[in-house]
This record gives C-alpha cells, structure tokens and sequence, in this order.
C-alpha cells in the first residue's frame, strides 16, 4: 500500500497558493493527483501556477464568502478530497492589545470559510473521499498572544470531529502544525521572526522548527488513509511534549 497514494485523483485546495496549501499541492501533484487551487488573489494565483504542472487547475475566489465559494465548488465538479488552508496572516497580541473587531475577521475565512467549503464540498466528494482542516498548536499548546489563534484552532477540532460523525462515511481530518516556516508570519517583523524561529527550535525535540513540506505529507496521509476520520494529526516537532 502506498501511504500517497493519490495518483488520478482529483483534489481541490482552497488557499493552495502559498505556504501549507501550495506544498500541499506541489506534493500531491508530484504523486499524480489532479489538483486545483484558489485564491482571492490574481498575482498570487498566477505565482503558484508556475510551480505545478499544467493540468493543475486555477481560479479566483473570496474564500472568506460563502457565495464564492458555492460558485467555486459548483464548477469544479467532482472531487475526491477537500483542503482549506486558507486565512490571512494572524496579528498575535496579548488580550490586553487585542482589537476584538479586527480579531472576529480572521474567523471569517478560518473558520466560516472552512464551514462553508465543506458544506458545499461535501455532496461533491466521491466514495473515499475527504475533507483536511487546518488547526495548530495553539488549540493545545498555546503562548501569550495567542489567544484569538487558540480560539480558531480550538473550533476547528471540534468542528472536525462533529462533520466527521455527521458526514461519514466521507471522513474528515485536521492537521495541526506547529510553528513552520511559512508567510503565515509575515505579519511580524524579520528580526522578530527569525528570533521566534531561533527560540522554539532550540526547545522542540527535533531540533528545528517545521517547513510546509513536513505539514504537506502529513496531509496526503490523511487523504490516502481510508480507516481515518475525526483526528487531529499534530505535526509540531513535539511541541506538546515540552
């Protein structure tokens, strides 16, 4: 049994364009799947494109819409699997900072998003098919300031393991990723960054902080193990045991 075995299969990867999504996607493409990816941004989408072969698939959409996405999914057709990676770079303050109107936003595409694409996904996916939803470490293992990403990936869980029961036999799992070097950071400044990088791979049991394609095969296990549904698969260097 190939643990990848995502060959001929179609796959359709909202937020594909950068980080997580776009490793994801190179990786199943190189094992033969079909894929497509969206995005709400042209330039960004365009980028990806020239990353992956030329069967790979393209469209513009506001994945924070519900409307969009319907339409999306509409004229995709038949899927075999479903990932949302999407969502904005997260601004981590302690609460004493937080703009809570600001904060509500980045549910919008993370969680609503990810609602809404497996709603409307879900009737589209074939036999063996599934859903991957994005969480993190936070849900578990979270740090000052990260208390709007905790709350994020904390519903994610949950909402995994309720589709899970109420979508089966379509199986639906999440990933949840350390910190990976991805533009998911991009919010913070170089030096910031690199320093947070620094610090946390001097504590994680294997040394080093995470890259995208670490996360992106812990995703085509999910799609190709058919006797898995309802888990959250933590993919953080062991985080959670320090």
């Amino acid at each position: 049994m190939n643990a990848f075995d995502v060959n001929g299969q179609r796959i359709a990867l909202l937020g594909g364009t950068s980080g997580l999504g776009l490793a994801t996607a190179q990786l199943a493409a190189a094992q033969g799947a079909r894929v497509v990816i969206a995005s709400r941004t042209e330039a960004r989408l365009t980028a990806a494109l020239e990353t992956l072969p030329a069967t790979a698939e393209g469209h513009v959409a506001d994945l924070a819409s519900e409307h969009a996405i319907k339409a999306l999914i509409a004229g995709l057709g038949s899927l075999d699997h479903l990932v949302f990676t999407a969502g904005e770079n997260l601004v981590l303050n302690e609460l004493a900072e937080t703009d809570l109107t600001a904060a509500r936003g980045f549910f919008e595409t993370r969680l609503w998003g990810a609602l809404a694409a497996a709603k409307h996904a879900a009737p589209r996916l074939r036999p063996g098919g599934s859903i991957v939803l994005m969480s993190g470490s936070a849900a578990t293992r979270p740090q000052a300031g990260w208390t709007v990403a905790a709350a994020i990936c904390g519903a994610i869980e949950a909402v995994t393991r309720a589709l899970a029961v109420e979508l089966a036999p379509l199986r639906v799992n999440a990933v949840a990723p350390g910190v990976v070097r991805t533009p998911l950071w991009g919010a913070m400044g170089e030096a910031d960054r690199d320093a947070m990088y620094t610090g946390l791979a001097d504590q994680l049991l294997v040394g080093r902080v995470g890259e995208a394609a670490d996360v992106a095969l812990g995703i085509l296990q999910l799609m190709a193990n058919g006797y898995t549904t309802g888990i959250t698969l933590p993919i953080d260097g062991g985080a959670t045991l320090v």
